[in-house]
């Protein structure tokens, strides 16, 4: 991988124009995936040619632009990131940025499937913290909701992973007439395992074959069900991700409620998303793009790449407005899976 010549000693802040300070970039490294989940893919998904994904070096370039910048989280998702061929010499070569002091946190979203092969290699890499996808504990379930996914892999792989000392955060897409009897069940069984657990609201992006009326589930519901039987007391524990935790004082964890829907977090937003083939968006719920890979194809040097990430990132919007609707086409085109998270 590269040399780094963008970041700067005075690490000028990434501020955007309603003046919060970008300090987090989710880069997904590839739109494959070994699941197809109902909420997220459609069945049969278009993936991208290899030409228009970012190769492992343009990936790094423009996420140690960003580091030069400020941020100082990097999360590594996809698609699923762990099926990019040669993902972990990306991650060795970001891990640069732990040993430096630059960054304080690289970390990683997976389904989990190939865990068990690469948590080891994870945790050398300094990788110290992972979340799991996982919405059920039911085999027959998961392999519904996974389109044909084996749960005993992705269990074996979250005990690949706390055997090699990361720490797991399971998080959750809350499912009204799928999983949402489970969902205090779940919460049991991460927590019994020392894992935090987030619970996510179904979001409109992609067309897929469901109506997602159909599986919207408020968390705000959901939490009025936990408190009926359970003592949930507000925290301000953060994560630098936009979800607000509970600890839970029956089984001793921590809760996450990610609520894009019924309480938007965009007003503390420190958050923007690099896509696998160089497109930055500032904002999940919105289609505003910025392409970065044209910059580097066109022989960009490094402060051509500063001033456009600076340009998007003063653009981003000041919120989202995702919204369900039954007939309704979804809030943005782009699938999660080719977005990053």
């Amino acid at each position: 991988m590269r040399q780094d010549t963008l970041a700067t000693p005075a690490r000028p802040a990434l501020i955007d124009g309603f003046g919060r300070t970008v300090t987090y970039l989710r880069v997904s490294v590839t739109d494959r995936c070994d699941l197809r989940c109902v909420y997220c893919m459609a069945e049969h998904m278009t993936f991208l040619p290899k030409a228009e994904v970012l190769t492992l070096e343009e990936l790094d370039r423009i996420a140690s632009g960003f580091v030069g910048l400020g941020v100082r989280k990097l999360r590594i998702t996809g698609g699923e990131p762990l099926v990019r061929k040669g993902v972990m010499g990306l991650i060795r070569s970001l891990s640069r940025h732990l040993q430096s002091g630059a960054l304080e946190e690289l970390t990683l979203t997976t389904n989990g499937t190939r865990l068990t092969e690469f948590a080891a290699d994870l945790a050398d890499a300094g990788v110290r913290r992972i979340n799991v996808s996982l919405d059920t504990l039911k085999p027959d379930l998961f392999r519904k909701l996974t389109r044909g996914g084996d749960l005993a892999k992705v269990l074996a792989g979250i005990e690949a992973a706390q055997a090699q000392g990361l720490k797991v955060k399971i998080n959750a897409v809350a499912l009204k007439d799928d999983n949402a009897a489970e969902l205090a069940d779940l919460i049991a069984w991460a927590h019994g395992l020392g894992a935090d657990m987030t619970l996510i609201e179904a979001m409109p992006m992609g067309e897929i074959e469901v109506d997602r009326t159909d599986q919207f589930l408020s968390l705000a519901e959901v939490r009025r069900d936990l408190e009926s039987f359970w003592t949930l007391t507000d925290t301000d524990h953060v994560t630098g991700g936009p979800a607000r935790y509970v600890h839970v004082a029956e089984t001793g964890g921590r809760l996450g409620f990610i609520t894009p829907l019924s309480h938007n977090f965009c007003e503390a937003c420190n958050r923007v998303r690099l896509t696998c083939t160089g497109t930055l968006h500032t904002c999940l719920g919105r289609e505003d793009a910025s392409d970065l890979r044209a910059v580097l194809r066109a022989g960009g040097s490094d402060q051509d790449l500063v001033e456009a990430i600076r340009l998007a990132v003063d653009a981003k919007p000041e919120g989202h407005d995702f919204q369900i609707h039954r007939d309704s086409a979804p809030a943005v085109a782009r699938h999660m899976s080719t977005t990053g998270g």
